[in-house]
């Protein structure tokens, strides 16, 4: 499905939700650079980081049923690093080293101008992450990249979070949590993913899902596609097709 037949089958629609990491920000990277940073810390050499960030991945989707899954991944890093550092101490100490990182990530090329776009097109937007809410509230108050091109509040109706749900994705839960709240149904809405947890938990969910391209979820690629009902390479060409009938009509 090319960039023109999305197009028509986003306008169809009342309401656009999108995934947050990876999906409309360049922060994969930034947990990447998180975890390598704590390895250093605990271990005083450089990780194999392909290694990481599969061990984090794979730890997040077995805890995606706990109460706290970002919690229980700290125990497995105590684990894995036979420190004496609690769970509790190495979660804490995870955040404190990604606080300078998150506040200057930035939305990925295109992705500020199609949340704007499809703002004025009337479809209501929907923020819906398995990033902690505290994690969003850096996004909202002192990314002053984000704030500056598409604040949070300026754009979405509501922000779901990791803790809005039991489950984290690829549980389908946030979404099911989204549509009683909101009175949507899974046929109302598009979303956007990055990740094949994302793009599962959109399936699961019964939506039209638009998988976008992101370096971190490159292993994972064939699946993607196949999963997903349609694939971009990046939101400029989208915002291109968007905007395309609007200036034939005028």
């Amino acid at each position: 499905m090319d960039c023109k037949e999305l197009c028509r089958v986003i306008r169809g629609k009342k309401a656009a939700l999108f995934d947050m990491d990876g999906t409309l920000i360049d922060s994969i990277g930034v947990w990447n650079e998180t975890d390598r940073r704590l390895h250093v810390e605990l271990t005083g050499a450089e990780p194999d980081m392909t290694a990481l960030q599969a061990f984090r991945d794979d730890a997040l989707r077995r805890f995606r049923g706990e109460e706290n899954p970002y919690l229980r991944y700290g125990a497995a890093l105590k684990a894995r690093y036979h420190t004496a550092l609690s769970a509790r101490e190495i979660y804490e100490r995870r955040y404190a080293i990604a606080q300078d990182l998150l506040e200057r990530v930035d939305y990925k090329p295109g992705a500020d101008r199609l949340l704007w776009a499809l703002k004025s097109a009337g479809l209501r937007l929907f923020l819906v992450t398995t990033t902690r809410r505290r994690t969003i509230e850096t996004y909202r108050t002192k990314n002053e990249n984000i704030m500056k091109k598409a604040p949070l509040d300026a754009l979405f109706e509501h922000v779901y979070t990791c803790e809005d749900a039991k489950h984290i994705k690829p549980d389908p839960e946030i979404y099911f949590t989204l549509f009683r709240d909101t009175g949507l149904g899974p046929e109302d809405c598009v979303v956007f993913e990055d990740s094949l947890t994302g793009v599962r938990a959109a399936k699961d969910a019964g939506l039209f899902t638009v998988a976008v391209y992101d370096k971190y979820s490159d292993a994972d690629r064939e699946k993607i596609i196949s999963l997903a009902d349609g694939y971009i390479g990046g939101f400029p060409a989208l915002i291109e097709a968007l905007t395309e009938k609007e200036e034939k009509k005028a």
